[in-house]
């Protein structure tokens, strides 16, 4: 899959933040760059970092996927009935604090460069502040454990993580990013797994980046069988952990119109209460908040569903909005957008998230998914 990343023209995704594969070690997904008519989508690709995280056996059991059941191909979920909706005075947000995870690419780069001239700069804008944790390898094997090390963490601290699930079967449509779970019922016993390891704290679930939006490259079959994994994966998710918030994909604002985008979600469960909290825009991506704020409100009236949906916005390189001319990889002028934050003061936003970590390169100032201190330095200072 990809992670929506672009800007007008040539909509372009980047990277997601901490990715760790079943065997310890961060997954090594590499940046999808899809070519197609503008705005074009390009992907979230998670982060390389040589740096193992080791769970500790006591909160990280061994996972035990529940039995996957025949699956037969369903029709997308009918729409429900749109009705007008009162905005919130106050967002019904996830309450306390954001956990900043210890294992990162910009954390291991300031502690190795005490003595660098931007270490500063970038320890304290961009490496002090919380972000997604992403797990991109399909296996189920380990996927328990590793969520749990990062749930848990984050309960013993009273804090609250975001974790980001990116393994969906044909993620990113082949692109740079490509891979994910064979089939759905690989992608069901995953998401079984994941969901064993959300534990019974405040959680945020960033689902699939780039699975709705960027659904047109498969044929109806496939998009059915998408739509009908990413229902059931919402629902098992909530069902694992009631405080859980689950956000589902909605591209950003210069992709899909919002009827558009929201028709898509109600086939993925994304109106229902037993499988979603709202939606999620600008992941990897450079437009400005108040363009996304304005476009995720679009997309939740299009939706309908129950009036409480909220909506989640990656605001991690955005400050300057979106480049012209199309420009998506590692483009110059670009700034850090507001912080992380689960109080934005905006109605049905409910939070400011960085899913993708400021200065991890699109390819160009680093080599893709890696974290290249020049870029960060440029984006922090």
């Amino acid at each position: 899959m990809v992670a929506a990343a672009a800007a007008v023209t040539a909509v372009g995704a980047v990277t997601g933040l901490l990715a760790v594969s079943d065997d310890g070690r961060r997954d090594e997904a590499r940046p999808v760059i899809t070519r197609s008519a503008a705005p074009e989508p390009l992907p979230a690709v998670p982060s390389v970092s040589p740096a193992t995280i080791t769970p500790t056996p006591s909160r990280a059991p061994t996972p035990t996927p529940s039995p996957v059941p025949a699956r037969t191909k369903r029709p997308p979920v009918p729409s429900p009935t749109v009705r007008e909706r009162a905005e919130r005075a106050v967002p019904a947000t996830v309450t306390g604090r954001l956990y900043r995870h210890p294992g990162s690419q910009v954390l291991d780069w300031v502690a190795a460069h005490p003595d660098d001239p931007r270490q500063a700069v970038i320890d304290s804008r961009i490496a002090a502040h919380p972000a997604a944790v992403w797990f991109t390898d399909p296996s189920p094997a380990t996927i328990t454990a590793r969520v749990a090390a990062v749930t848990s963490g984050a309960a013993a601290q009273g804090r609250v993580p975001v974790v980001v699930a990116y393994a969906v079967r044909d993620r990113d449509c082949g692109g740079a990013s490509r891979g994910g779970a064979s089939g759905p019922e690989e992608y069901d016993a995953w998401i079984d797994a994941f969901a064993a390891g959300l534990g019974g704290g405040e959680v945020v679930v960033i689902l699939e980046p780039d699975a709705i939006a960027l659904a047109d490259c498969l044929d109806a079959d496939g998009r059915a069988d998408r739509f009908a994994s990413l229902a059931r994966a919402g629902r098992v998710l909530k069902a694992a952990n009631p405080r859980a918030r689950v956000y589902h994909d909605a591209g950003h604002s210069a992709w899909h119109p919002p009827a558009r985008q929201a028709a898509l979600l109600r086939q993925a469960g994304a109106a229902s209460a037993a499988s979603s909290d709202g939606v999620f825009s600008n992941v990897s991506n450079f437009n400005g908040t108040d363009a996304e704020v304005a476009y995720v409100r679009r997309v939740l009236d299009a939706l309908g569903g129950p009036a409480d949906l909220g909506a989640v916005i990656d605001t991690s390189r955005n400050g300057n909005g979106a480049p012209g001319g199309g420009e998506w990889c590692d483009p110059a002028g670009r700034t850090l957008g507001r912080p992380p934050t689960l109080t934005t003061g905006q109605a049905r936003v409910d939070a400011y998230l960085w899913v993708k970590l400021p200065g991890e390169s699109d390819g160009c100032r680093g080599a893709a998914g890696t974290f290249t201190p020049g870029y960060a330095y440029d984006l922090a200072r």
